[in-house]
């Protein structure tokens, strides 16, 4: 007969279930009394005691854990354990994640034991039945993802808290006053947590660094660099060690190198780059056909393996791209002087010389060392002035000396030729199913003191997709090249879209009269294009661009080539800026030893490299976005009696989140602060809907808002309701 199990309702008290299920999953083969657990577990008081055999009854009448003798227990079912990762709400409870659910099993704040977001654990997941969501309980934590932390610390005494604006972090650090360093009540400060004793509610830490005051331009700067594990200044050592470097051009190293010094070349950047990492070289051959090269700055001469220079560059592995700074991955020695092609110097270069028909084919393609001269610089603003006029004038006002400059005929023709070339080659690509992603980027004019006095947008013109398309060949060419050697490299993969979010994304613009094609994998990258054709210049386009966009897949480095699917290219690498990715430097030095005829390099090294780096450019992408955020927040602070049109690109239960059609910032209006009607959310139409009116407020609506409150620290904007636009 089967043993029956009495329910038993848990009764407050001293919570130990985390710690007995920790402590028997981690002895899975031995049984315990509850004399030895609370021996474990230092608990010496009756009271205590009394709870533990509570929380061992409650515990077999939940099925987690069994009664195998009188008194003694042993964990249940290692099936219902599993690893996995935390990812926590902002209402403080979590969801797991393990790639053994299709549903994540959510987490309740009393089940998370000590968890924080992102760390790896090991829990027990319970309700796996049909027709029920799935719950876990965290029992042990594997790995932290994080120990330190920025936050503002409250001093009370002998000892503070500090308090974070992650809405992930849902609990306190509680500082020790022997632990406060330097800090004053209300800086913003780095901490390290140190411990979370086992009876206490805060983890423990201390103060690290001091970043200064909430709100000050700087220290926010500073703060979101922090929050993300992400570095400022060099080491002294590293420093020095670059200063040091032999950065004169030899005869010596010439001779071992093509010399491209004769060859017309020159560069295309933006008008206040200090990096120019790639220059393009043109002539016409005999048979007509034009000779292009890619030459890509040789930072891999300068960056040897084994050196602290290497290591540092390895472990930032990304430049960091700020709204009002730069944070390099290599020092200024070589980011801005002897890796930078600046006009009129010689530079070593590695590169990729193609040789094209008049239809963009490719003929004749070499790849390896060189040194180059370049001729001249120009600004996106005066190649498409000539691209645009097909002449050889630069207007004053477009010049980057601010005077006009009349441009030498031999440039000019290697423009528009190379223009040509451009679009053809992207032509191709439309055809064989890349996608077009031109989404407007947000850039700020800040004055000297880096306050924001107005906001616009950049968008890619004919001289950018000049750039793009050549830099596009050299990559997929150099990528081709060695893997069809089928030897070790770093790829740049994307893979295709996931099915539901597509789906999602087709809820959303049938809203706006748009709509998706998915007979195909063509048809779907067809339909896309159109979409972000048809949005162009409407007030939806900001959202369906990001719609579109998060309905991708990540791109991400890796040695298993699956191809890139936004490019739609079979093979892909990048090559092309290894002064600000250590990817491409990775890359420069593989093809260079199989050039020299080198075995096929260790892929599991290098798979690890390419994990480290795609996780240091997805952090140095979320610091630049809450960079932009803080501007936009810091801009509007200054526009709080104005009222703005904005269009709505959020719905949820708590309110509308709202982007302003003139400057792109993003902000909410919670719904109880809407005051017309009594609204409720409507998922299914993505809408809210007045319980009297049955007005909608809907994605893509446009209404009218004001700023309410712009909270530098936590990066928000909260906007009021004025009315929908046409009401």
């Amino acid at each position: 007969m089967t043993k029956k199990i009495r329910k038993f309702n848990k009764k407050p008290g001293k919570d130990y279930s985390g710690q007995i299920l920790k402590l028997l999953s981690q002895n899975s083969s031995k049984d315990f009394n509850y004399k030895q657990i609370a021996a474990v577990l230092e608990v010496t008081d009756t009271k205590g005691r009394n709870e533990i055999i509570k929380e061992l009854k409650y515990l077999v009448s939940t099925q987690k854990i069994e009664e195998v003798d009188r008194g003694k227990f042993r964990i249940l079912e290692q099936s219902s354990y599993f690893e996995g990762t935390i990812d926590m709400t902002a209402r403080k409870a979590a969801y797991f994640i393990s790639p053994e659910f299709d549903e994540d099993p959510f987490i309740p704040t009393n089940n998370l034991n000590k968890a924080l977001h992102g760390d790896k654990v090991k829990a027990y997941v319970y309700n796996k039945r049909k027709g029920k969501k799935p719950e876990a309980e965290v029992i042990e934590i594997i790995e932290r993802k994080r120990d330190e932390f920025v936050g503002v610390i409250q001093i009370n005494g002998t000892f503070a808290f500090v308090v974070t604006a992650n809405p992930k972090m849902y609990v306190d650090l509680f500082i020790p006053k022997e632990k406060f360093g330097d800090a004053e009540n209300g800086d913003v400060v780095l901490v390290k947590m140190t411990d979370w004793p086992e009876k206490a509610n805060n983890p423990y830490g201390q103060v690290i660094k001091v970043l200064g005051k909430p709100g000050e331009h700087n220290t926010e700067m500073h703060a979101i660099l922090a929050e993300y594990g992400l570095p400022t200044d060099f080491p002294v050592e590293v420093e020095a060690f670059a200063q040091k470097l032999d950065t004169s051009i030899t005869e010596e190293e010439i001779a071992n190198r093509r010399d491209m010094r004769d060859v017309l070349t020159f560069t295309i950047d933006p008008r206040d780059a200090k990096d120019f990492d790639d220059a393009l070289s043109f002539q016409v051959l005999e048979n007509g056909n034009y000779e292009i090269g890619i030459h890509i700055a040789d930072v891999s001469h300068y960056l040897q393996e084994g050196t602290v220079l290497d290591e540092e560059a390895y472990n930032r592995a990304t430049s960091i791209y700020l709204v009002d700074r730069v944070v390099p991955m290599l020092p200024e020695v070589l980011s801005n002087f002897a890796c930078s092609l600046r006009p009129n110097e010689e530079k070593y270069t590695f590169s990729a010389v193609f040789e094209l028909n008049k239809k963009a084919e490719i003929m004749n393609s070499w790849f390896g060392r060189t040194v180059i001269y370049s001729d001249k610089r120009f600004a996106y603003e005066e190649a498409q002035v000539i691209i645009e006029t097909k002449g050889n004038k630069i207007p004053a006002e477009i010049s980057l000396t601010n005077e006009e400059q009349t441009v030498e005929e031999p440039i000019v023709n290697a423009i528009l030729t190379m223009d040509d070339l451009a679009k053809k080659m992207r032509a191709k690509r439309m055809a064989n199913g890349a996608i077009s992603f031109d989404k407007v980027e947000v850039k700020f004019h800040l004055d000297e003191n880096d306050e924001p006095t107005g906001v616009y947008f950049k968008v890619s013109k004919d001289a950018n997709h000049l750039i793009e398309e050549f830099m596009l060949l050299a990559n997929r060419k150099v990528s081709e090249f060695i893997g069809k050697q089928k030897k070790t490299f770093i790829y740049r993969i994307h893979d295709e879209p996931d099915q539901d979010k597509l789906f999602n994304l087709q809820t959303v613009i049938s809203k706006f009269g748009y709509g998706l094609n998915f007979k195909s994998k063509g048809d779907i990258s067809k339909s896309l294009n159109k979409l972000l054709s048809d949005v162009q210049g409407k007030k939806e386009q900001n959202l369906v661009d990001t719609l579109a966009i998060r309905s991708m897949s990540k791109a991400a480095y890796s040695t298993q080539n699956i191809g890139h699917y936004g490019l739609a290219f079979d093979y892909y690498s990048h090559f092309t800026s290894p002064i600000r990715r250590y990817p491409d430097v990775m890359v420069h030095r593989l093809l260079q030893s199989y050039l020299d005829g080198a075995k096929s390099a260790d892929e599991e090294v290098y798979e690890a490299k390419c994990v480290h780096t795609s996780q240091m450019e997805n952090l140095a992408a979320n610091a630049e976005r809450d960079s932009i955020k803080y501007m936009q927040v810091k801009f509007m602070q200054d526009h709080k009696d104005e009222e703005f049109v904005g269009v709505i690109s959020g719905v949820t239960e708590w309110g509308i989140y709202v982007e302003i059609v003139e400057n792109k910032c993003e902000g909410m209006v919670r719904i109880r602060e809407i005051k017309d009607d009594y609204y409720t959310f409507d998922e299914k139409q993505y809408a809210l809907v007045g319980e009297v009116t049955k007005n909608l407020l809907q994605l893509g609506d446009e209404i009218i808002v004001k700023v309410k409150n712009a909270d530098l620290v936590k990066k928000q904007l909260d906007f009021t309701f004025i009315k929908k636009v046409n009401d």
